[in-house]
């Protein structure tokens, strides 16, 4: 791993308020009533971790994390909300997303998972004067609420936009955590985004051409 920058509170400090940046971006998913709110939030969310992947890169001086925030920006901050919003525009039906709980349970539900997610790392014995710990708990909550996001939305392009999102979650941990990874590690994260696009491009075409809906509510009548 890289040698460390000479400013270790500076880089933690900036990894806290991206981290955080990324984690009210996906409290703001959660309420989100429209699809397309949702997509261009994540494209916002992708933004911060590009840019902590830049800062990273300068602080920490780790020349390859330069790439990997070029290859974040453009398939997390253009692609992927490009496409998604493309495949919207096609579908032409169910922008509203859609819930099963009420917007303050929701809510309240993501502070609970925030708080334990901080409060877990917290716990964790991976102490250190360089490692920005509280951008790791928040990282640990942005997974926490994305996984809330995934079960408690009825859409396809909710639920595929709470499993990105996801991935800037493990994104921001594996920043601060362990920023001298490999770049093809790295790499790889992004190749299993571009998949996971592809999968769910596929099945919301599938899914509205059969049901002409967007919302999975139809699938929980499959279930045994």
């Amino acid at each position: 791993m890289a040698a460390l920058g000479t400013s270790p509170s500076t880089l933690t400090d900036a990894a806290d308020v991206i981290a955080l940046l990324v984690l009210l971006s996906e409290f703001a998913m959660l309420r989100s009533s429209l699809s397309r709110s949702q997509v261009r939030l994540y494209g916002f969310q992708s933004l911060c971790v590009s840019v902590l992947a830049g800062f990273v890169a300068a602080t920490q001086h780790i020349g390859e994390l330069y790439g990997l925030m070029g290859l974040s920006f453009v398939l997390k901050v253009i692609v992927v909300p490009m496409v998604i919003l493309r495949l919207v525009r096609e579908v032409r039906v169910d922008v509203t997303a859609s819930h099963r709980l009420g917007v303050a349970t929701m809510v309240l539900l993501a502070i609970v998972l925030s708080v334990f997610g901080v409060f877990v790392v917290g716990r964790l014995p991976v102490h250190s004067h360089s490692l920005p710990i509280l951008a790791l708990g928040l990282a640990a909550a942005v997974i926490l609420v994305a996984f809330l996001l995934v079960i408690v939305r009825n859409d396809v392009v909710s639920q595929a936009i709470g499993f990105f999102s996801l991935e800037n979650g493990v994104s921001v941990a594996s920043l601060v955590l362990a920023a001298g990874l490999p770049l093809i590690v790295e790499v790889a994260f992004l190749f299993d985004l571009l998949v996971a696009v592809v999968v769910f491009g596929l099945l919301m075409r599938v899914h509205q051409g059969r049901s002409r809906t967007l919302s999975t509510r139809a699938l929980d009548r499959l279930r045994g």
